[in-house]
């Protein structure tokens, strides 16, 4: 009899407690779980490292996985991120399956890319398409397939904004789908710098509230700060 092949993750990080700094649950308490593997590489990623094979990935059944947020404290609700943790199939989906059996409250970010059907089992899904600064190509009928499929209710649509052609391009996201609100967030153009990096975000922030406070043609709109760069700057695992 052949034994049964176990699922396996490939896993970077696995950290927490700590607070997610972005989107629609900016300041959520949350643990972090990060996948190796992207299918965008984007010019200024703040998590490079997910795919410029700089580092490895540690393949994990879920099983370790859980075993690896125990270890770190008691936890309600847990992030899903990459690179793209869409790129994961059924190994992810048994993960997503024994936290739910937990009462894990789950939430994922991704640009919208990869369609999975465990998706239909996170209760809050960050779809952040990439603007023109990526210099990376967003599929619009892969994120149309992946929008009709989602309940409107459980998605947060947020874009990283650099330049005035991101800004035009967030319009775009926000005409396409009508979300009840559109997350801005500011762009972090250093994010391999060391050291105090808070007034130059600040500065970015005070820019982009400035230019879309000015601007009568955006719907219901929320300009918010990378959170975590204005209190822990570009370190990582907080």
């Amino acid at each position: 009899m052949r034994k049964q092949r176990q699922l396996k993750l490939p896993i970077l990080e696995i950290f927490g407690p700590t607070f997610q700094g972005e989107g629609r649950a900016i300041g959520q308490k949350t643990m972090f779980i990060r996948t190796g593997g992207c299918d965008y590489h984007c010019d200024w990623c703040d998590s490079a490292f997910t795919w410029d094979d700089s580092e490895k990935a540690t393949p994990m059944t879920s099983d370790q996985v859980i075993a690896e947020l125990d270890k770190l404290g008691t936890y309600d609700y847990v992030t899903l991120s990459g690179g793209n943790p869409c790129l994961q199939a059924a190994n992810m989906a048994e993960l997503v399956n024994k936290l739910k059996e937990r009462g894990v409250t789950l939430a994922v970010e991704t640009q919208g890319s990869r369609w999975q059907d465990w998706l239909l089992d996170i209760d809050q899904v960050t779809l952040s398409p990439k603007p023109p600064s990526s210099k990376m190509e967003v599929n619009m009928e892969a994120l149309d397939f992946i929008v009709s499929k989602l309940d409107p209710a459980k998605v947060t649509y947020k874009i990283p904004i650099f330049n005035d052609a991101d800004l035009a391009f967030a319009k775009e996201i926000q005409a396409r789908y009508k979300p009840d609100v559109l997350y801005l967030s500011v762009g972090n153009p250093e994010p391999t710098a060391e050291g105090d990096i808070v007034r130059h975000q600040l500065d970015r922030l005070h820019a982009l509230w400035d230019k879309v406070a000015l601007d009568d043609s955006w719907g219901n709109v929320r300009v918010l700060p990378q959170l975590h760069t204005l209190v822990y700057d570009n370190q990582r695992g907080v």
